[in-house]
């Protein structure tokens, strides 16, 4: 460790290399907000003004009090803080900000006693982070599937004049389903994204190629199974079900969903929302290029099989088309790369802030 780095919760302050660590893993910080973070570290316990933000940090640029409130709060997101609970960083009204948090200062015997070679530490803490994140990832996929499949089983396999035990037993078949296929891509999509972590300086581009690395393979895995199950059991297979291509568009639309909202520094539901929103778009493109997600796979499914008991005709009727057609399959991809994005993303932001056991942030 450095003679003149900080500890402090799971964090390790690093003035002179500019950095910051959470558990060994780099947090992306600017110039400036490390600055912030350190002055407000040195001063642990004692309140820190505006003017000496302004005066140390931006170095008498012009500058307005929304970019302070803009670092503090991009400081707390960054450290898992919440302004209403505050565990780090303390806001003084009117005056500025104080650092509450324990710290252990460079030099003293708490800091050299468990010293450990950087490099050595970091591996560790970054795998741990990388398999916390994709297990997220995974159950957050998980929760996805599981709701798309009840809601597709409702409206297209319950019918009003037939709500009886077969019916029921459907609609847990198809949950079941969507919820496995959910729980796998989650985890291709997740652990491809949050393997960035091995990479920082480029964190947001790998993890993007890394959602989509992992959509593509468990896309063409699952594919090339399903194919293989139906043609063994029904002597027939629907080609255009959902695969590689379309594993890769979801997945990079929801590692760049990620990247967008760290991009900004947010609450929880604004990230969330930022992270559903680009991979809907990524569904939308989806349907758009002929490709087909659970929805679409679903309609093959029911078109192969004539005596099925699963039609969401139901749903194209909204969007004034006879069958499940491009308008219909449209919505319903944007909202499963919705859904599908936004659980994932919520998940692994969760489990990036908080530990199992630990106070929420």
């Amino acid at each position: 460790m450095a003679d003149d780095a900080y500890r402090f919760d799971r964090f390790l302050l690093d003035p002179r290399d500019r950095r910051l660590l959470r558990d060994g893993e780099p947090v992306d910080l600017n110039g400036r907000y490390l600055d912030a973070l350190a002055l407000l570290v040195r001063e642990q316990g004692r309140l820190v003004t505006k003017t000496r933000f302004h005066d140390e940090v931006w170095r008498g640029v012009p500058v307005t009090d929304e970019a302070l409130t803009q670092c503090i709060r991009t400081l707390r997101s960054r450290l898992g803080d919440d302004a209403g609970r505050p565990r780090f960083i303390e806001t003084v009204p009117k005056h500025g900000y104080r650092f509450i948090a324990d710290v252990v200062a460079p030099g003293s015997a708490e800091a050299t006693l468990d010293e450990v070679p950087r490099a050595t530490a970091a591996r560790p803490s970054v795998r741990e982070a990388v398999s916390r994140q994709g297990r997220a990832g995974m159950i957050g996929g998980g929760v996805a599937g599981l709701v798309g499949g009840l809601i597709y089983g409702f409206v297209g396999v319950l019918d009003p004049q037939q709500a009886g035990g077969s019916a029921l037993s459907a609609i847990l078949v198809i949950a079941a389903l969507a919820m496995t296929l959910g729980l796998l891509g989650g985890a291709g999509v997740a652990f491809g994204i949050a393997a960035s972590a091995f990479a920082p300086e480029r964190r947001g581009l790998w993890g993007v190629v890394g959602g989509a690395a992992g959509g593509l393979l468990v896309g063409a895995v699952a594919k090339a199974v399903g194919l293989d199950a139906f043609d063994l059991l029904f002597g027939q297979a629907p080609a255009a079900i959902t695969g590689a291509p379309e594993g890769a568009i979801l997945g990079g639309a929801v590692g760049l969903g990620a990247w967008a909202a760290a991009l900004r520094p947010a609450s929880r539901r604004a990230s969330t929302a930022i992270a559903g929103l680009v991979a809907g778009m990524g569904g939308a493109l989806i349907a758009l290029s002929g490709g087909r997600l659970l929805g679409g796979s679903l309609d093959q499914l029911a078109d192969l099989f004539p005596g099925s008991r699963l039609r969401l005709d139901q749903l194209g009727a909204l969007f004034g088309e006879a069958g499940f057609g491009p308008s219909s399959q449209t919505a319903t991809a944007s909202l499963e790369g919705l859904l599908f994005g936004a659980s994932g993303v919520a998940a692994m932001r969760l489990a990036a802030t908080r530990r199992i056991g630990e106070e929420p942030s």
